[in-house]
């Protein structure tokens, strides 16, 4: 444990009875109370996560420069608004997906812990105006009373969208987003390093905040249908493949106003307008066994071949059993049961329409 980072508030996770694990380099908080009462009260109340392993970028380039390197829709990205995207390899596979926001001078991105050099490389190859953010903290507050608990303590914040971000003060500049991973309605805060402890334990002291882990994380994003890098996402799977196609604005497609000019287009493209060569799907497993990232899966009890494999899988408190998120052929009719196969047998399980649960988000 010597070589991981710590996050900021390491000593108060600690303090709160918090287990830790490594991930993406880092020791994190992993589960308080437990995993399904953490998953519970964030569907139910307000759940409180540090995400402070993301990083902050701000590139200074430009609309047009972003767009060179992510297959979205950025030029259209209004001041104080966010998109996901994707930073892609001349294979089509995904580098990293992240959070684009326009702040009307710049673009600040939002990027994943375990990705964060690989990004800032690439970023810094082709851009000129690339700066990480130091010194400030991450954290997600999500579930449908964060709203009445942040609004608290920060006046205007009610009136933010879905996918909208403003800069507010609490004592000093905030940067606050309506969004979040976890399929609720919620906010992602930016915090400087010297404001966060107070600004957490302001928040704790409301009941119906809750600190939570990254197990309740996984299982809320996965119920939310939501895809995991590393897992469901890869420098080997496309946007299309991985049930992203959404992101990849009209104007970035084939006809488009600005078709193309992104690393991959050639084969995303393709695979927008011809079908990929693999689909993503929801399995939802007959009984309460678990169907986890790597379990192979198969078109019938018997045959030989796989067609694909789990990408993400897990038991979901909510929906009250297992599910799972797979990778398999995209010839696969839609309508037949699929097999998994889980220590040596053959389970069943009936494809999914995503997400597992409905989503709370304030539109």
């Amino acid at each position: 444990m010597g070589d991981l980072k710590q996050l900021p508030l390491h000593g108060l996770w600690a303090d709160l009875g918090a287990r830790f694990a490594p991930f993406a380099g880092w020791q994190m908080p992993v589960q308080f109370a437990g995993v399904m009462a953490e998953h519970l009260h964030t569907r139910e109340k307000a759940g409180l996560f540090d995400v402070s392993h993301m990083r902050q970028i701000v590139v200074g380039d430009g609309a047009h420069a972003l767009e060179r390197l992510i297959p979205t829709d950025i030029l259209g990205l209004a001041p104080g608004r966010q998109r996901y995207g994707m930073l892609t390899n001349a294979q089509g596979g995904v580098i990293d997906d992240l959070m684009v926001v326009n702040r009307g001078s710049d673009h600040l991105l939002v990027v994943n812990a375990g990705r964060f050099d690989a990004d800032l490389a690439h970023l810094s190859a082709h851009l000129t105006d690339v700066t990480p953010i130091a010194n400030r903290a991450l954290f997600a507050l999500q579930g449908p009373r964060a709203e009445a608990a942040l609004s608290r303590l920060i006046e205007g914040l009610a009136d933010l969208r879905f996918m909208d971000w403003a800069e507010l003060n609490w004592g000093e500049a905030l940067w606050i987003s309506r969004s979040g991973y976890t399929g609720e309605d919620g906010f992602e805060i930016s915090v400087p390093d010297g404001l966060a402890a107070e600004f957490v334990g302001t928040l704790l002291a409301d009941p119906d905040v809750a600190p939570i882990g990254l197990g309740a994380r996984d299982s809320l994003r996965l119920e939310a249908g939501l895809p995991l890098y590393g897992q469901d996402l890869g420098e080997d799977i496309s946007p299309i493949e991985a049930g992203q196609a959404w992101s990849i604005g009209k104007a970035r497609r084939n006809g488009g106003a600005r078709a193309g000019g992104f690393p991959g287009a050639e084969v995303i493209l393709a695979q927008l307008d011809h079908g990929a060569p693999r689909r993503r799907v929801g399995l939802l497993p007959d009984g309460r066994a678990p169907m986890r990232a790597g379990v192979e899966i198969f078109a019938s009890p018997d045959v030989q071949t796989p067609i694909g494999h789990v990408t993400s899988g897990g038991f979901g408190p909510t929906l009250g059993a297992p599910m799972a998120l797979a990778l398999i052929d995209a010839d696969t009719p839609k309508d037949v049961p699929l097999y998994g196969e889980v220590r040596g047998k053959r389970l069943p399980a009936q494809q999914a329409k995503l997400p597992f649960t409905p989503p709370g988000y304030k539109r």
